[in-house]
Order: C-alpha cells, then structure tokens, then sequence
C-alpha cells in the first residue's frame, strides 16, 4: 500500500497554522503543524513523505533560512510558501532558490487546497521513483523477486549470481515476458558495480539516427543527458532488442567494446527478443559483435518449463491483486491447478500477470473460470495443455504444495487452524511441509 502523503505546516502564529490544518484535513490530508523552522526541521529529512507549508516571516529563523535548509537536504521536496500581501519579490527569490509555488496573504483556501494537490502529486511521483531506484539497486531485493524453486530458476538464481560478480559482456535471449530485463538488473545489483550506473535503452524503440545518437552522440548543448556510452561509463549499459542494431550501429558498438580493452571499463548487457521462427540472435549479429556479448550467456527458461513455480506465481500474484482491488483472492481447485500446469503460456509470466489480474476481477464478479481465461487468450488452444506430458504424481504434489502453502498464508501460520481446514494430523502436516520446503516462520 502508498504511504499517506503528509503536509507539514510550520508558522510562528498559532491560529494560523491551526487554521491551515483544518482546512486541509476536511480536504483529506494528514497534517501536522510546528510553531518554529527548528521544529520542523527535527522531523522534516530527505525522504519526508509528504510536502511543506511554510510562512516566510517568522521569528528566529525566517522561512527563506528554512528554505534553503530543506532544499540542501533534500531539492525536490516540494515548500509552498505564504508571503505577506505586496511581498512579490521575497516570493520570486523563494521560487529561484527552490520553493514549489508561494501563497500571497490573504489567501483563497481552495488556492491553498489546490496547490497542496499538486505538490504532493509531486512528491509522490519522486518517492515512488527513488523507492524503484532503491529496489533496482538492491540485490536481494531482486532475487527474491525471481519467484519459484524449480530446477531451472535455482540454476538461474546461481548464473546469475556467478556472472554478477564476472566483468564479461552478458546476452540474454529467451521468449518473450520470462523476465530477461528484471534479470539485467539483477546481474548488475549483485555485481561489484552495483552502485554504480544503470543505464538501458530500447534499440527497437528508435529510428537509426536517433539510436546513432543517444548511443553514441554527438549530443548538442540543449540535451539533458550524455549519450549512452558515457552515461553508462563504468557501470552497466543494458540494450534491449540487441538484434534491431544496424550493420553501421553494430560496427560502431564493436568498435566502442574494442576500443575498452579487458576487463571492460562499462559492462554490456545484451538482450534478445527475437520472435521468428527458427532464428537467434546468432543469425542477425555479425559474428564478432556476437561472440563478444555472448561470452557470457544466460536463457530464460520458459514459464511452461517450470513445473509447480507456475502455481507459486499464480498465488503470490492473486493475492497481490486481491489487495490491490480489495477482495479476495480466488482460490484455485484441483481441476483448476492442472490446467494452469498444463497450459503451453506462450505469453510467459507476463501473461500469467494478465491471467492472474483477470481472474482475481472474475472471482470478484463471482463468474468466471481459469480455464476460459486461458482458452480466450489462445483460442487456438484445444484443448488447453502443452505436449509435454507430466506425470501424475507431479500434478498433486505441485497441487498438495499450492494447498498448503495457500492454507498457511491464510491462516498466517497457524498449524492447528492449518490441522483442522486440512484434516491432517500435526506429524503429516509436519512432513509434507518439511517435503515441499515450506516453513512456518515465513507466514507468521
């Protein structure tokens, strides 16, 4: 869930602050008033969820002092100001040294209402980016992101962390929506450049000239960004759709990754999306540029590969959309857990994302099931299996594990509630669990 956003409001006058306060809270805000800038600024640090409502002139340390203040701790926290009536030039001196917008006394309350809008619109927008920068930048974050204990993602799990600490160039291919951009990620958050710059571009999203040039520039003096080599220098350069690169564009990044020498002072991730028939990025790279990137390889495995993970995802995925349209999550039958297992996905986890958003709207509605979610996304599939037959103890088990592992979070770790909606005794309970890797301690 968002955190509230709060508005603080600092001003010396007492009835004025109070005011303020009232006026914003029957406006659905969360305030909190301080009668002085020192106060305020005990509370008020670089990642305050909220905004700032400051009078300017005020005792001890003015509002243009506390201004600076906050801007030097944190710039993008967004300060509205109160001015006295005729202040105009105190007002455009807060808003050259940073002020998100000012107020001239007196002032219409849906003046204030409506600014106060913005600016938290604003501020939620910046800590919500900082939050994601954080979360990119964290390794463990990430890998716990790459849900599922099938054979193929520990391997997955373990490339990555072996390659995350190599300083080769990486390409990874796949099919489409299995993960590969969260996987770049992951490569360089669990390496040693992991502070270091994070740079990716979409090589099929622009035209040649425009690739040509936030690759490698030139770029003129109005642009707000370095091109892309040197943006990414010493860090990680990611590019998406490597096989969209021109002949010309291909020579240039060869020439770019020579010119580095080894170990290469900016790592390249190369990632492939190529969806024809019968062709790899092999068929499409000229030959040197592709054993250069390709030195170190990583392939995604398919979602229909993955065995019982499909159900973990399924599960972990409904609940999150259940909170997030405030219902329940729907709970999958027998019959139901073997077509999910069964299913080809040629979508992958994107499309299990889709199906499991779907199915969480469908359970609300009370209508609706997986399988006609699954046939509506590929009518063509009949019936809804792949052609990889599975055995059918591996069907209950992947569903016995879901059942579990559902019961638990629901009674949030409870085993005697777990014995009794089960209708198992403790030391069955107690080896299954111990069998499917389940632990008490991660529902509590």
């Amino acid at each position: 869930m968002a955190q509230a956003m709060k508005i603080a409001i600092v001003d010396d006058e007492q009835d004025m602050r109070q005011s303020i306060s009232q006026w914003l809270a029957l406006s659905g805000y969360d305030t909190e008033t301080f009668g002085s800038a020192e106060d305020a600024l005990k509370v008020l640090g670089s990642d305050y969820p909220g905004i700032v409502i400051s009078d300017i002139k005020m005792p001890g340390m003015d509002g243009m002092q506390f201004l600076k203040k906050l801007m030097g701790s944190d710039s993008t926290l967004p300060v509205i100001m109160i001015t006295g009536h005729g202040d105009v030039p105190m007002a455009v001196e807060a808003m050259r040294v940073g002020a998100f917008d000012f107020l001239e006394k007196p002032f219409n309350p849906d003046r204030m209402s409506e600014l106060a809008k913005r600016a938290t619109i604003a501020r939620r927008l910046v800590l919500d980016n900082r939050a994601l920068r954080r979360e990119l930048s964290d390794g463990t974050q990430l890998m716990s992101k790459l849900i599922g204990a099938s054979p193929v993602m520990e391997r997955l799990k373990e490339d990555i962390l072996d390659l995350g600490q190599a300083d080769g160039h990486v390409l990874i291919d796949g099919e489409t929506g299995t993960g590969k951009t969260l996987v770049a990620h992951a490569l360089h958050a669990v390496g040693s450049r992991a502070g270091r710059k994070f740079v990716l571009v979409s090589c099929a999203a622009l035209e040649e000239e425009a690739l040509s040039k936030r690759l490698f520039g030139p770029m003129l003096p109005e642009d707000a960004q370095l091109p892309a080599i040197e943006e990414a220098r010493g860090g990680t350069l990611v590019l998406e759709d490597i096989e969209a690169l021109s002949d010309t564009l291909q020579a240039r990044l060869l020439s770019v990754m020579n010119e580095q020498g080894t170990p290469a002072e900016t790592r390249i991730v190369a990632i492939s999306n190529l969806q024809e028939a019968g062709k790899s990025c092999e068929d499409v790279l000229r030959p040197d540029l592709f054993y250069r990137l390709a030195a170190l390889r990583i392939t995604m495995p398919p979602l229909r590969q993955r065995g019982e993970d499909i159900l973990s995802l399924f599960t972990r995925l409904s609940e999150q959309f259940a909170e997030e349209y405030g219902c329940d999550a729907p709970q999958v039958s027998a019959q139901e857990a073997a077509q999910l297992l069964q299913a080809p996905w040629p979508g992958n986890v994107r499309q299990l994302i889709n199906i499991a958003e779907r199915a969480v709207l469908q359970a609300r509605r009370g209508s609706g099931t997986i399988a006609s979610l699954l046939m509506s996304d590929h009518e063509e599939m009949q019936p809804v299996m792949t052609t990889e037959g599975k055995p059918l103890k591996e069907y209950v088990e992947a569903f016995e594990r879901m059942l579990i592992d559902n019961t638990m979070r629901r009674h949030k770790g409870s085993i005697a509630s777990v014995m009794e909606e089960l209708c198992l005794p403790r030391r069955t309970l107690n080896e299954k669990m111990a069998k499917y890797g389940l632990q008490r301690s991660d529902y509590l």
